[in-house]
């Protein structure tokens, strides 16, 4: 059923809570995932990928989209404490989860419920997503492009993909919208790519 599909605004699926717990950068995490939302009871392979690959510093505005139960933002935040954080998913329980997760490290946020950037008006130094496949070429590919309209000069939009989901043509459509785009990392059939604005 669609409304049981993670990129939906209110799953109907019974909640079943499950605790994820993973290490990132010499910190161990345990959050609360559920169903309804993307990746229930553990890391994903794509997300731990892309956080793997991010930078050795970050800085100013970030923003989690599509954050799902928000291993994304948390970890950054921890990380890099100075940034501010910003998660952003359609899907309520998502954001109920991300919320609690937040609270349960200390971390101040702002939470936004959007379908893609509908409800974000700010603009950020760094975007990081691992967009929902599942819900069409079309309403990523918009999130890529609506992304460049929320970067500030400089930043940097960072995102993951299979191969086989898609990442050849991505990045051939990013580099169409980017001023450079760059892919700082292939592991598991994973790329994840860097697009930088002007």
């Amino acid at each position: 059923m669609r409304n049981d599909h993670y990129y939906t605004e209110n799953p109907t699926s019974a909640s079943r809570p499950a605790e994820a717990r993973f290490s990132f950068r010499g910190h161990e995490f345990t959050l609360t995932s559920d169903a309804g939302v993307f990746s229930r009871g553990e890391l994903d392979a794509g997300t731990r990928i892309l956080l793997s690959a991010l930078p050795d510093q970050l800085s100013g505005r970030v923003l989690d989209l599509g954050c799902g139960w928000g291993p994304v933002g948390v970890c950054v935040k921890t990380i890099w404490p100075a940034c501010e954080i910003t998660f952003a998913d359609i899907n309520s329980r998502a954001m109920e989860l991300s919320k609690a997760n937040a609270q349960r490290y200390g971390i101040q946020a702002e939470f936004v419920q959007s379908d893609g950037f509908a409800e974000i008006e700010r603009a950020f130094d760094c975007i990081i997503t691992n967009p929902p496949i599942r819900a069409g070429k079309k309403t990523i590919y918009k999130m890529f492009s609506d992304g460049k309209d929320h970067l500030r000069p400089g930043g940097c939009l960072y995102l993951v993909i299979r191969k086989q989901q898609g990442a050849p043509s991505a990045l051939q459509y990013l580099s169409e919208v980017y001023a450079r785009v760059d892919v700082i990392d292939k592991s598991g059939g994973y790329w994840v790519i860097c697009c930088r604005k002007e």
